[in-house]
């Protein structure tokens, strides 16, 4: 049962018409607020989590759309806040997808290079330095291909993979609020209602009152009676109307505060979740520059050793065809 309060019904015309009355409350899209005047007076209406920047607390009124479209419910733009981020989640594995098949084709090309016959009749000392740098390109060629494996599977799959069904998660908390925003509506179409009714009743009241008539006393009093027993039905009908909005209200309240905590909790997870994936990217990539160090610092030692004079005497004793040199010819 709802609580009873002073039936508006039973007012009289006198009394409401001498009767003053301060607005402090506006009612938006069917949600009532408390005007912005009054607001720092309701202690109500203080932070849910100050100094956080929560979603509970700055979501709750309308955004108008500045193209005139219909306004977008706060719960709306939040909605579209988390289906942005999934968007971009999902961008950013493709970038990462890209990033693979650059790295796949990249050793595909070192190690078809690797294998390529040029200047693989150099000698010597030169002859060694130069058939490790076309080694090394081959281990570079692992290197990137390995590289491309573990950003497939350590940073592009998890991406792709994190909360496959997130999308049809968003869409349940959106048809739940949107239900009981609809419910918020359907009771205060009721309240109006109600308050037209009761309007009605206390007019029907006030000119029943003003044709008072000696000559027909008795069936104007009844007349009266019959008016006031109408109007203080209508303002039982909108105490009671007011009492199913406000309860409605209550709920709506409350779904929104813990919905919109559960997107923001899903919202942090998001973005911890990215920032370990693209920090496991920039280790896998330390990691490979490393390793592509290691495959040339062999080379780097044959380079050192490269001695001109020492492959000139190699290719000498390999190829040299007499040491007696000519002379003068006797007559």
């Amino acid at each position: 049962m709802f609580r009873r309060r002073k039936n508006p019904g039973n007012n009289s015309p006198a009394k409401r018409q001498n009767k003053e009355i301060k607005e402090t409350k506006i009612t938006i899209n069917c949600v009532t607020f408390p005007l912005p005047s009054v607001t720092p007076d309701q202690p109500e209406q203080q932070l849910l989590k100050p100094n956080e920047w929560s979603y509970c607390d700055y979501f709750w009124t309308d955004k108008k759309d500045p193209q005139g479209t219909p306004s977008v419910g706060g719960f709306e733009v939040l909605l579209q806040k988390q289906l942005k981020g999934k968007q971009m989640q999902k961008e950013m594995a493709e970038f990462v997808r890209e990033r693979i098949k650059i790295e796949d084709e990249y050793s595909k090309n070192l190690s078809k290079l690797s294998q390529s016959p040029l200047a693989a009749q150099e000698e010597g000392t030169l002859g060694e330095a130069w058939a490790q740098l076309k080694r090394s390109c081959h281990d570079e060629a692992e290197v990137h291909l390995k590289f491309s494996n573990k950003l497939q599977c350590e940073v592009e799959k998890p991406l792709l993979t994190f909360r496959d069904n997130f999308k049809k998660e968003l869409k349940k908390y959106d048809h739940h609020i949107i239900d009981l925003r609809k419910q918020l509506a359907s009771r205060y179409a009721g309240v109006e209602k109600a308050r037209k009714a009761l309007a009605d009743r206390q007019k029907d009241l006030e000119v029943k009152t003003q044709q008072l008539d000696i000559k027909h006393m008795n069936k104007h009093e009844e007349d009266i009676k019959k008016a006031r027993r109408k109007s203080t039905q209508a303002g039982d009908d909108l105490m009671h109307n007011v009492d199913l909005y406000n309860r409605a209200q209550s709920k709506w309240f409350e779904e929104m505060v813990t919905t919109s905590l559960e997107l923001e909790r899903l919202e942090v997870e998001r973005v911890e979740m990215i920032r370990q994936n693209l920090r496991q990217y920039t280790t896998l990539r330390h990691e490979t520059d490393m390793f592509n160090q290691s495959t040339v610092e062999p080379v780097d030692q044959l380079l050192q050793s490269v001695d001109p004079a020492k492959d000139r005497e190699l290719w000498v004793q390999e190829h040299k065809t007499g040491e007696l040199r000519p002379v003068d010819m006797d007559i």
